[in-house]
């Protein structure tokens, strides 16, 4: 979700309407901390901590910080929720997951780089990309899920058909 600084912007109701509109399988990896002219960060689902951008610095520094308190219930509950949609796309992880064996950050980010390259999982991020904030995660995101060419089947060329005159 780009535009978290703009006025209506609405986190909650843009991951509704991709599953509405889209059919998409969106799942929150990130939370905002604030919305319109009070959006400061996010919260990293994964890692479950809030990264906070200084405004000074055009978007560019931001701190590793503890999860706010007012979003600390949300955070836990949009983790738990991460770690039981990825667990379909991961036979070991539904295992763990099944026995309440804790799951390490960098099994989540190995199932959600399976379940992205699937095509049937769509991880949410959210920012600004006008304040350059949000911009870091996502590109470091890139690189961990999406699929490499290497991941991918070769892609065919349609089959020409000769025309008879």
């Amino acid at each position: 979700m780009n535009k978290m600084d703009k006025v209506g912007a609405d986190f909650d109701m843009c991951v509704a309407s991709m599953h509405e509109k889209l059919a998409a399988n969106a799942v929150p990896v990130q939370l905002p901390i604030g919305a319109e002219d009070t959006f400061v960060g996010v919260v990293d689902v994964i890692r479950m901590k809030a990264l906070v951008w200084n405004s000074d610095k055009l978007g560019t520094k931001y701190e590793i910080q503890e999860i706010p308190e007012n979003l600390k219930e949300k955070a836990r509950k949009a983790h738990a929720h991460l770690i039981e949609k990825i667990a379909d796309f991961d036979d070991h992880l539904m295992e763990k997951f099944l026995e309440g064996k804790e799951i390490t950050e960098k099994e989540i980010v190995s199932a959600i780089r399976k379940a992205t390259i699937t095509g049937k999982f769509c991880a949410v991020f959210c920012g600004s990309a006008y304040k350059n904030k949000g911009v870091q995660p996502l590109l470091d995101a890139v690189c961990d899920y999406l699929p490499a060419p290497s991941d991918l089947p070769p892609t065919r060329a349609p089959m020409s058909r000769r025309v008879s005159r």
